[in-house]
């Protein structure tokens, strides 16, 4: 898995749910536990966790954006400060396998 893959992932997931108003991050997807919102939140803590992990730093909590449309935003810097952290490929698929189960479930 390279970061090229993740990058790619993430740009699937970007071109998804970027044009999404405030109603549709809100809702509630089929069988899902929580909002669009939440799902997409959790995603970019994961993605920030596997960074902390490959930095050897402490894991922190994301904020949540007082605006969900930030949520995009979000999610590409931790997926970029994630390759930035050069971390092994499996810890990469691992990012990649989250961003395309979060894609699905949206």
């Amino acid at each position: 898995m390279s970061a090229a893959e993740l990058d790619r992932a993430v740009g699937l997931l970007v071109r998804q749910v970027g044009h999404w108003q405030q109603p549709r991050w809100a809702a509630r997807p089929d069988g899902g536990d929580g909002s669009r919102a939440d799902l997409v939140h959790r995603l970019v803590q994961e993605i920030a966790d596997l960074g902390a992990d490959a930095e050897g730093g402490p894991r922190r909590r994301v904020p949540r954006p007082v605006n969900d449309l930030a949520l995009v935003d979000q999610l590409r810097v931790v997926a970029a400060d994630l390759v930035a952290a050069a971390p092994p490929d499996d810890v990469l698929a691992r990012a990649a396998a989250e961003v395309a189960a979060t894609r699905d479930l949206l």
